[in-house]
């Protein structure tokens, strides 16, 4: 057993050799069998052992492995010393492996030791990136579950604030390749972190750099497999991955293959979606994100076929007027059910997608069409003033606090849902329909124009018709008055995204893609 005198002996020995330490290599061999001795002496160790380790290369197995026996010792002042000295032995080839152990290591439960693991992995980062970036891949990898995850939440909350000189093209390269393999298996949770880690690295924020993430996300969405709305998985992959590629688009970085799939596999299936989420409004958040993507649709393949299922899945939404009886009254014994958030979205979607193929409405053959989509129209607009008129009679002359109750907020979110509704309808009951018109969507930010005015939902039209639809003159009692509550709280800024995981975790859920090892990898 050494003792605290032999340390402090064969220190001195050491620190006095200003000239070939090697051929002190005795001396240097007494402080690693320090680990071995009592509380003090390890104390001791773990600071002496850092200190003369570059001297030592053929006993540098050595030295590493009784650093990481303190790293591990039952004495949390031992194991927060042991670990503080880590990067110290962080050269050469060497640097993997600390990365590596140090990645480990984050699975730690006291916070004083988790913070120097942190801040011990940072300063690895800054001798060498990729070097410390492989030893945190391999965990991510390889590891045990915990230690997966905190590697993860590592790189999402500390690449970003590293310097320039650290985070170089090179390094950025890799790491968009090293993530590629990882995300061959990911828990949903998983992947929202990726994207965050991916989309905050300065060499994919440029147009070519955002259409690689935008290929990324579609990879991990299986837009190429056909859709099963029966399964809460794929339909949870499809919204997250969505949800991913959504800040992505631009008019530069297309959504089509997005757009196309909604289209094409979802809208057809709409009504039977099985919701991930207990209590989620899964029709409408599919709807939303299918109305944000539709402004950055490219040249679609089979624009007419996809923009007729989007019609057809509108005209649902918009009723006809009920029939009447010979004195007037309705035959049947209600009013359908206006259903505002729905058409918002997929009027939004029409109106976007419409402008490229204006013949699906104005075409000869498709004069009935037509036809029907006004009277359509005309009606929906009807019940549509209606509930504009008693929603701004509600909101009049509130403000400040009495405009945040749950109430309110509800209502001015329902105004903003059918002011949007009623300027799109405008322009589509031009002749011919229009597409000019511009409006931001209700669970969007309000944009804001020059001198610092905020635009609103009856300003974004840009050519307003001047008449009204005629039937509007007609008997009030044909107007639709739409019942009060029915909007539901989940109408404002609702952004889903599942925690904890895909059904069931990873290797379930989106995975499956093979099992990974496990244990200590020292």
């Amino acid at each position: 057993m050494t003792t605290v005198e032999e340390l402090y002996r064969n220190y001195g020995i050491l620190a006095d050799a200003t000239d070939n330490l090697g051929q002190y290599k005795d001396s240097y061999q007494a402080i690693l069998d320090g680990v071995k001795s009592g509380a003090k002496e390890k104390r001791l160790a773990a600071q002496f052992i850092p200190k003369f380790f570059k001297h030592f290369p053929e006993l540098a197995d050595s030295a590493i492995n009784a650093q990481l026996d303190l790293c591990e010792d039952e004495d949390l002042s031992i194991r927060r010393q042991a670990i503080k000295e880590l990067p110290q032995f962080a050269t050469g080839d060497n640097l993997p492996r600390v990365a590596d152990i140090l990645t480990q290591l984050l699975q730690t439960d006291d916070n004083a030791e988790f913070n120097l693991v942190n801040n011990a992995l940072i300063c690895i980062f800054k001798i060498d990136a990729k070097g410390t970036l492989g030893g945190l891949f391999t965990q991510i990898i390889q590891g045990e579950d915990i230690v997966r995850e905190r590697a993860i939440k590592f790189l999402s909350t500390k690449l970003k604030a590293l310097p320039e000189e650290v985070m170089n093209k090179e390094v950025e390269e890799y790491i968009f390749v090293e993530s590629k393999k990882v995300l061959d298996d990911v828990t949903g949770e998983e992947f929202v972190l990726f994207m965050k880690i991916l989309s905050n690295l300065k060499n994919l924020q440029t147009v070519s750099g955002r259409q690689q993430l935008v290929e990324l996300v579609a990879e991990q969405a299986d837009l190429e497999q056909v859709f099963n709305p029966a399964d809460p998985d794929s339909v949870d992959r499809l919204l997250q991955c969505t949800r991913q590629a959504v800040p992505l688009f631009s008019k530069n970085v297309h959504s089509t293959r997005f757009v196309t799939y909604f289209c094409e596999q979802v809208l057809p299936n709409l009504s039977s979606l099985t919701s991930p989420v207990e209590g989620l409004d899964i029709q409408l958040e599919v709807l939303k994100l299918l109305g944000e993507m539709t402004p950055f649709c490219g040249d679609m393949e089979k624009l007419e076929s996809n923009l007729k299922q989007l019609f057809e899945k509108l005209l649902e939404y918009m009723p006809l007027p009920p029939e009447e009886a010979e004195n007037g009254e309705n035959a049947g014994n209600e009013e359908p059910k206006l259903q505002f958030s729905y058409v918002e979205c997929l009027l939004f979607g029409f109106h976007q997608l419409g402008k490229k193929l204006p013949d699906f409405l104005t075409a000869k053959l498709n004069a009935e069409r037509l036809k029907d989509f006004k009277i359509r129209l005309q009606y929906f607009a009807r019940g549509l003033q209606v509930y504009i008129r008693q929603l701004r009679l509600a909101l009049q002359g509130k403000t400040g606090e009495a405009l945040k109750t749950d109430e309110n907020k509800i209502k001015v979110v329902a105004l903003k849902i059918t002011n949007n509704i009623n300027v799109l309808i405008k322009d589509l009951f031009h002749n011919p329909p229009s597409y000019k018109s511009t409006v931001t969507l209700s669970w969007k930010p309000v944009q804001k124009v020059e001198g610092g005015q905020k635009r609103t939902a009856e300003e974004n039209t840009s050519s307003p018709p001047k008449k009204q639809p005629p039937a509007q003159k007609r008997d009030t009692r044909q107007i639709y008055n739409p019942p009060s509550g029915k909007y539901s709280g989940n109408l404002g800024n609702f952004s889903y995204e599942q925690r904890g995981g895909f059904r069931g975790g990873r290797g379930r859920g989106w995975g499956g893609r093979g099992n990974r090892t496990r244990g200590r990898l020292y």
